[in-house]
């Protein structure tokens, strides 16, 4: 055989193996993908409502996204855009993490956490309310935040990281609540911070349409919607702090991967989500113990998103992106058991593969 013929021969077989190396891998990532679209399609076959859901493989590229390119409402999960937000004004100098910031009667607003319950005029750091709001998920803090680092700044940097398809606008959480009221009837835009709160005491349903009511100190005829799943209907029809999962899971990545802030801010941010615990709640309850997970929830009427990186360490070599959102479903009692569902879909089909449990 001549020299030149040997080389062709070499180098067909070392086309036919790469090929062939190719096919495999093509195999194997249609494999796990495949597997978990068939659990995803079942879960949400069995859960009413439906269900959203983005994975990505940082070590390969490969996702897999279910209703996942279309606008889920994220509720409290915007907070992680919020916290970018501020840690990169801080980098760019135009805040310090150090500075004070003082608690005002509008920043108060219902929901998770106890600042709301603090005298007026007490003063945190930016560092704290950054932890409060992501550890605790406290709605009055992340108000004190947007409020220091601006709606239209904030906006601005959300833009870059979910991108304008799918993206509204994010708001403070008192803006949901008057927008939310507002579809029951006008005036209720014009309520103060701490009559939000005392509506919110009631029960999230008739009881609280009468709160509003008497508040408002209109007759219930005047009401434009009757129920508050109407009002929320409605709101949730405007999309604000909505976004693709994919664009979600898009900013995940940039995150853990640094390209969104410092080395010394991200790893500020994996601790306040949780990356040194584990708590057995929703997608986690699913994960194993040994795998880290870093997290976000967000709930609302009838509304539930879990969002996370799954192995973010080591430089996010071998971090798997998860995305997911429920509608139309309780957002307690349905929603958590099917996030852990999810959770454990994603063990069997793409962790144990990948050797990681």
């Amino acid at each position: 055989m001549t020299p030149h013929a040997l080389r062709l021969r070499t180098l067909c077989l070392a086309l036919a193996l790469t090929t062939a190396s190719l096919a495999a891998h093509a195999q194997k990532s249609a494999a796990w993908s495949d597997a978990l679209r068939q659990q995803i399609e079942r879960i949400d076959k069995a859960t009413p409502g439906q269900l959203g859901v983005y994975i990505k493989r940082l070590d390969n590229g490969e996702t897999l996204a279910y209703q996942a390119d279309r606008p889920w409402y994220l509720g409290s999960t915007t907070k992680l855009p919020v916290a970018l937000a501020v840690l990169q004004q801080a980098e760019a100098g135009k805040l310090n993490l150090a500075q004070k910031v003082t608690l005002q009667e509008t920043d108060k607003v219902d929901g998770s956490g106890n600042v709301v319950w603090q005298k007026s005029g007490t003063t945190y750091t930016v560092e704290a309310l950054l932890k409060r709001m992501l550890m605790e998920s406290d709605n009055t803090a992340a108000n004190m935040l947007i409020r220091t680092v601006g709606e239209d700044t904030l906006n601005q940097r959300a833009r870059q990281y979910l991108g304008t398809n799918g993206f509204n606008r994010l708001t403070t959480f008192t803006a949901v609540r008057r927008d939310v009221y507002g579809e029951l009837h006008p005036k209720a835009r014009e309520l103060t911070n701490i009559q939000l709160v005392q509506v919110a005491a009631q029960t999230n349903g008739p009881k609280r349409v009468d709160a509003l009511v008497r508040t408002l100190s209109i007759p219930k005829s005047e009401l434009r919607a009757k129920t508050m799943d109407e009002a929320y209907t409605r709101y949730y029809a405007r999309q604000f702090n909505s976004a693709p999962l994919s664009a979600y899971g898009n900013m995940l990545e940039q995150m853990v991967t640094g390209k969104l802030v410092n080395p010394q801010h991200l790893q500020r941010l994996m601790a306040d989500l949780k990356f040194e615990t584990y708590d057995a709640y929703r997608l986690e309850a699913g994960l194993p113990r040994t795998a880290r997970f870093i997290h976000k929830t967000g709930t609302q009427l009838n509304r539930a998103c879990h969002m996370g990186v799954i192995n973010p360490q080591d430089g996010a070599r071998a971090a798997i992106v998860v995305a997911t959102c429920a509608e139309e479903l309780d957002e307690h009692r349905e929603a958590g058991p099917a996030f852990e569902q999810i959770g454990r879909a994603i063990t069997q089909t793409l962790l144990e593969d990948a050797g990681k449990k």
